[in-house]
């Protein structure tokens, strides 16, 4: 009788997973660099058109309030890859690391036998010594294999990264360093900025064709359309939205080829894919890096000029990359850090469905772990909370959240708080400290600061800031 009722509750306890542990899915998500909520058709965009993008939506499920950690790359990328808020760090700029033992997407899914790959942009350090191999990087953050680009398609290293290794370095070739620059001298193959997605997509494919057989996490993040603006000579002059809305079509095509490529091997219907943007996308083009010299394929018609009012000219065709919401990336307005996120997962998510839910980059971390029927330890995912429940059609009666927080800049001075359509955005300077509130219910374009309206709300959602920080986290302990 007591070995019949263990078996009656093992058998519980299993039918209570989402998936068996045999059937555990293939994970990949797509992180799109400054990619802005209305960048995408589904999304709202008239100037551009993102067919596979909206495949995906159609397919699955699309979230409309979703923000990354942070309104700019390297933070927002420590939030999704650790599930913690990157303004815990208290670090300034836009090089975040991530510390030593610190659980990751990659290492959580390791533990399970995943095989995992990050190809493209990492952002998030290869150590100090630039002349030695480089290390901590996605290696050592429990990726198995990583190839990408050192800081960006538009950096002047002129060279891919794979694992420790510049790629194609010739023998006995060093890199040079000159003024804190590091220039890879004696390149086999020096790097061509306007095929870099291309290559990227390849390597990402390749790494797919290799593990098809069993469980595998691709971690892919393209440089599109970060800038430089640079697509490739055949998806230029095929937007109605100029260089940038080419290459942002650009980008929903090697999505595309990712695509076809789980069709083509019969796995996609037991592939989760996400895809989303590290954060929004600037309205004005970045003047810090217009002199860079590139090395393009196709250098025809003027192209270099173009590139540098790439998001100007498309602004003025009636594009709008952010979609409604004031401002872009770098700030703590929702254009800064409202984005695309879609999920497509056959068999568990209902297609062309719509989400509400307010959701971080950070939460991840808990959905994976859940998925995997893998509990936390509470020094993870500090920030997580699990959007399975939402995924599955069980949406719950009440927010997965109470309320959320998010980096608004490269420091941890300005931080949006959101409770239901109520944010408030708290910013400190030298010794002061500042608040605009705004109903986004009403004010989508937050113009109208009503913080004066409404001080015991503020000094809720203030209180509330106050007390994550000192507890070191926000989601519950086990």
């Amino acid at each position: 009788m007591l070995l019949t009722t263990r078996i009656v509750t093992l058998l519980l306890i299993l039918s209570t997973s989402i998936v068996a542990a045999d059937q555990r899915p293939n994970i990949v998500i797509i992180m799109a660099d400054d990619l802005g909520y209305g960048d995408v058709t589904c999304y709202g965009a008239t100037k551009i058109q993102t067919p596979n993008i909206d495949a995906l939506a159609a397919e699955g499920i699309m979230f409309t309030d979703a923000h990354a950690a942070a309104s700019v790359c390297s933070p927002s990328r420590y939030g999704l890859m650790t599930g913690r808020s990157p303004w815990r760090l208290h670090q300034k700029g836009n090089g975040y690391k991530l510390e030593p033992g610190r659980m990751t997407l990659a290492s959580l899914v390791k533990q399970h036998g995943y095989q995992s790959a990050a190809v493209g942009k990492w952002h998030l350090g290869y150590g100090a010594n630039w002349e030695a191999p480089l290390s901590p990087g996605p290696l050592e953050a429990g990726f198995d294999y990583h190839f990408g680009v050192p800081t960006n398609h538009n950096d002047k290293y002129r060279a891919f990264v794979e694992n420790h290794d510049f790629v194609g370095l010739e023998p006995g070739k060093k890199l040079e360093v000159v003024k804190g620059q590091v220039f890879p001298s004696g390149l086999a193959e020096p790097r061509v900025e306007d095929q870099v997605d291309t290559r990227l997509t390849a390597e990402a494919i390749k790494f797919i064709r290799k593990n098809s057989e069993n469980p595998f996490f691709l971690y892919f993040t393209p440089c599109a359309p970060h800038t430089h603006v640079t697509p490739a000579a055949k998806f230029r002059g095929t937007s109605q939205a100029g260089m940038l809305g080419d290459y942002i079509q650009e980008l929903d095509s090697h999505v595309g080829e990712i695509v076809d490529t789980l069709d083509e091997l019969g796995i996609a219907d037991n592939t989760l894919l996400i895809f989303t943007s590290d954060n929004g996308n600037s309205p004005k083009d970045f003047k810090g890096t217009q002199n860079t010299v590139l090395n393009l394929a196709d250098d025809s018609h003027d192209i270099r000029e173009k590139f540098k009012t790439a998001k100007l000219d498309a602004r003025a065709m009636g594009h709008y990359t952010n979609g409604p919401w004031h401002d872009g990336k770098g700030s703590p307005y929702e254009g800064g850090h409202r984005v695309p996120f879609i999920v497509r997962w056959p068999g568990k998510v209902t297609p062309d469905s719509m989400s509400t839910q307010l959701l971080i980059l950070t939460d991840m971390m808990a959905t994976m772990a859940e998925i995997l029927d893998a509990p936390l330890p509470d020094d993870a995912g500090e920030d997580s909370f699990s959007i399975v429940p939402v995924l599955l059609g069980t949406e719950p009666k009440t927010p997965l959240r109470e309320i959320g927080f998010v980096q608004g800049d490269t420091k941890d001075n300005a931080i949006a708080i959101r409770s239901d359509e109520w944010k408030l955005i708290e910013s400190h300077g030298k010794g002061t400290k500042s608040h605009e509130l705004f109903d986004l219910s009403e004010d989508r374009s937050e113009s109208k600061n009503i913080a004066h309206k409404n001080p015991e709300l503020i000094e809720r959602l203030s209180a509330a800031l106050a007390k994550a920080r000192a507890d070191g986290r926000t989601r519950p302990t086990r």
